[in-house]
């Protein structure tokens, strides 16, 4: 059974970065469309930011583009977000998720993803 172990979140002051983790712990991430989504309580799921199959494409949602990255270790099977200028209104859980449907159809809605991480908290404070 596909496992992701997420790392990485915290409590930060606005304006700080934080760097989260997402190891793959079976198939390589050539695998998969690897997406990260967030929530906060009494919300959906939100989405954050996907990377394509083959690590070149990536989307992001219009409140982080410009600020979060996503990007992968091939080495290590791990996908990270890089999260900077961070506000308050970025704290939510972290979902790192991972769907083995390639292409870009709906590649940020939680529903076509496959497996999912435990989540990892990230607090940033005024």
């Amino acid at each position: 059974q596909e496992q992701l172990i997420e790392s990485g979140g915290g409590s930060v002051q606005a304006g700080s970065s934080l760097r989260l983790s997402c190891t793959v712990s079976e198939r390589p991430l050539s695998s998969y469309t690897m997406g990260w989504f967030r929530q906060t309580p009494g919300k959906e799921r939100e989405f954050v930011a996907a990377l394509s199959w083959n690590g070149i494409n990536t989307e992001y949602a219009d409140n982080v583009k410009g600020r979060f990255s996503i990007s992968r270790d091939n080495a290590k099977n791990t996908v990270h977000l890089q999260m900077n200028s961070l506000t308050p209104e970025d704290t939510a859980a972290y979902y790192c998720a991972a769907r083995m449907l390639v292409g870009r159809s709906d590649w940020n809605n939680w529903f076509s993803y496959d497996y999912w991480g435990q989540g990892t908290q990230v607090t940033v404070s005024s």
